[in-house]
């Protein structure tokens, strides 16, 4: 059995309130720093809530990285 690392797990819903749901990705990353590019260059279209009125709720994108243990020799970790 390998060693375990703490890896950065890219998490994304589309849509907000009662349309809000879940996107599968499988992005884990070593490195917060990595994992929080690649999430706001995924929201920058619909993330920026600034324009909230011009992006229908089911058209929002949220995304953010959590935290998750991994096995390397068993997850594709970038």
């Amino acid at each position: 059995m390998g060693e375990w690392i703490v890896a950065f797990s890219l998490v994304m819903y589309q849509g907000a309130g009662d349309v809000r749901r879940e996107i599968p990705t499988n992005l884990i990353f070593y490195s917060v720093s990595d994992c929080q590019w690649y999430a706001r260059q995924l929201a920058r279209q619909y993330g920026n809530y600034k324009y909230v009125d011009l992006v229908p709720a089911k058209d929002r994108l949220t995304t953010y990285c959590l935290p998750k243990a991994v096995d390397p020799s068993k997850t594709k970790v970038f």
